[in-house]
């Protein structure tokens, strides 16, 4: 069983930057392909960038195309979501997920969640 666990959420002023970290523990983590969605208060969860297996491919929203870049270190079981030029917009708890070898927009199609952290952006 995949266990899933963010980290570096906090408060940031407009314009500033961020790093989310998600630590995984269990499965074989080079063979899931990570992603990253986010939801604001009475929001749909939304997604905001994924990472193949083996870091080659990347995705993002068109939100934060640009700003956002995802890695991975497939050594460390680890994926980071760099966030620069932050926006208020950009406030939401913000969640890390796993899902079998391919890359994918959809939230539902995604295995294993992490619990989320909260990103507040101040204008």
């Amino acid at each position: 069983q995949v266990q899933l666990a963010e980290s570096g959420g906090g408060l940031v002023q407009d314009g500033g930057s961020l790093r989310l970290s998600c630590a995984a523990s269990g499965g074989t983590f080079s063979t899931f392909a990570m992603g990253w969605f986010r939801q604001a208060p009475g929001k749909d969860r939304e997604f905001v960038a994924t990472i193949g297996t083996t870091g080659r491919s990347t995705y993002y929203a068109d939100s934060v195309n640009g700003r956002f870049t995802i890695s991975r270190d497939n050594a460390k079981n680890t994926v980071w979501l760099q966030m620069n030029s932050l926006k208020p917009e950009d406030t939401a708890d913000y969640y890390c997920a796993a899902r079998k070898l391919f890359t994918s927009r959809a939230s539902a199609s995604y295995d294993y969640w992490g619990q989320g952290t909260q990103v507040t952006v101040s204008s």
